[in-house]
This record gives C-alpha cells, sequence and structure tokens, in this order.
C-alpha cells in the first residue's frame, strides 16, 4: 500500500509512519521539516503543490491517508488553530479523494481529539462563522475553545462526507486521542494557562497514551480487517470522554 501521512516528523504522525513502514507500506510523509513533502499546509498555495508532489510520488494512486498534522490549545492566534486543525486538513482530504478513488481497498483517517466532544456542532462557532467574535469573548482561554471547535468541526466534517465518499468506495473514519506523550502534549504542559491543568490530570487507566497506541488503531482502520467501518469516530483516551459523559452514547 502507499499512504500519505501528515504531521509525520513527529509525535502520532511519526509513530504511524514507523508502524506503517514496518508493515511494508511505502509513506510519504509531510510535515513543515524532516519530510518526503514540506512546507506549511495553510498555505493554499503550498497546499496544492503538496497535493502534486504526493500524485507524483503515488503515481497517482493512494491506497490510504492520514492526517495528523495539528496544533494545540497554546498557539496564540486561535484562528490559525483553526485554520491548521480543520480547514487545511479537509481541504487536503477532499483534494486528495481522486488518488484514493484509484487505491486498493482506499480508506482515510483523521486524527482528531477527544476535545471534539466537549462543544456540539450547534454551539461551535466555526458552524455560524462567528470564530473571530466568539474566541474574542474567550479572553486567555480562546485557545483550548479554538481547540475544541476546530477538533468538533473537523470530526463533524469526516461525518458529512460517509455518504459520498462510501459510494466513491474509500472508507472514512476519525481517532480522538486523549492526553497522549507527544510534543504537542509537552507544548501545552509548557504553557502558564494550561500547564497546571494538563499535569495534574489523569484518565481513569491513570496514565498518559503513547504515540504508538494511537498508531496501532490508525493501523488497523486503514486495514483489511475494518472494511465495514466508515463514518466513525473512535475515541481512544484512557476512559476520559467515559469519566466526563457516562450517560453520552
Amino acid at each position: 500500500m502507499t499512504i500519505a501521512i501528515t504531521g509525520s516528523a513527529s509525535g502520532i504522525g511519526a509513530a504511524t509512519a514507523a508502524a506503517l513502514t514496518a508493515a511494508g507500506h511505502d509513506i510519504i510523509g509531510i510535515d513543515l521539516k524532516d519530510a518526503d513533502i514540506t512546507g506549511d499546509l495553510t498555505d493554499p498555495a503550498l497546499r496544492a503543490a503538496a497535493v502534486e508532489q504526493v500524485v507524483a510520488r503515488s503515481g497517482g494512486v493512494l491506497d490510504g491517508l492520514v492526517l495528523c498534522a495539528g496544533v494545540g490549545p497554546q498557539v496564540p492566534d486561535p484562528m490559525r488553530i483553526v485554520e491548521i486543525n480543520y480547514r487545511s486538513t479537509i481541504a487536503l482530504l477532499d483534494a486528495l479523494l481522486p488518488a484514493l478513488r484509484k487505491g486498493e481497498s482506499p480508506a482515510a483517517v483523521v486524527v482528531s481529539s477527544v476535545a471534539s466532544t466537549h462543544i456540539p456542532w450547534d454551539k461551535n462557532p466555526v458552524a455560524t462563522g462567528t470564530e473571530a467574535e466568539a474566541f474574542a469573548q474567550a479572553g486567555d482561554y480562546a485557545g483550548s475553545y479554538a481547540y475544541a471547535a476546530s477538533k468538533n468541526a473537523v470530526t463533524v466534517a469526516v461525518r458529512q462526507r460517509a455518504v459520498e465518499w462510501g459510494a466513491a468506495g474509500v472508507r472514512l473514519n476519525t481517532v480522538a486521542p486523549g492526553s497522549v506523550d507527544t510534543p504537542l502534549l509537552q507544548a501545552g504542559m509548557d504553557d502558564p494557562r494550561y500547564g497546571e491543568a494538563i499535569r495534574n490530570f489523569t484518565s481513569p487507566v491513570g496514565r498518559n497514551g503513547r504515540p504508538d497506541e494511537i498508531a496501532a488503531l490508525i493501523a488497523y482502520l486503514l486495514g483489511p480487517h475494518a472494511g465495514f467501518i466508515h463514518g466513525a469516530q473512535f475515541v481512544i483516551d484512557g476512559g476520559t470522554d467515559a469519566q466526563a459523559r457516562p450517560t453520552a452514547v
């Protein structure tokens, strides 16, 4: 299989690239640096160039796509959080659908977050285009609001594509990690606004996740045993969501 992975240079993306490479697949890594294809995917021109390079490297045929690139709530500009985690992710997803349609049992996985459950779509300012006002009102915690909104939006966008992508023969799902020991989590712990809360939080299983554990789920969702899994979100968070929302189904 030929599989493209964004955010391949660190964290969950790097662990996924390593796991899939070890399984014998051909990986096309995409990141800001230290990858086969480099560039800022929020820049439309650079994103288009990245798509062209993926198509060229894959011969126009992708069997898998994993979108891991993202940033945490500590990023100073909340609008950039939405741009990276949601808009550029979905733009790249759609742009690579034609290559996926030509693949063998093709599938795509988008990395969301358990934070996607923290805000309902009908209360999400991304849904109404009122992000700027909403984030301004959130003050010092605009980044946390933007992160949850961006991850909720990307999850909804995936679910909204389930019918179209299913008809195209391409499976599409999301995984929603909780706290995972990655550079992104470390950056949050180093932030004076969020660090203490992140450091003091413990999941019901008593630890953070490991990148390789998330990678294993992603690899499964790309593989042949997940052939009837489509349009779903898989929470992998050590029980965090169950603890916060015990009656949610």
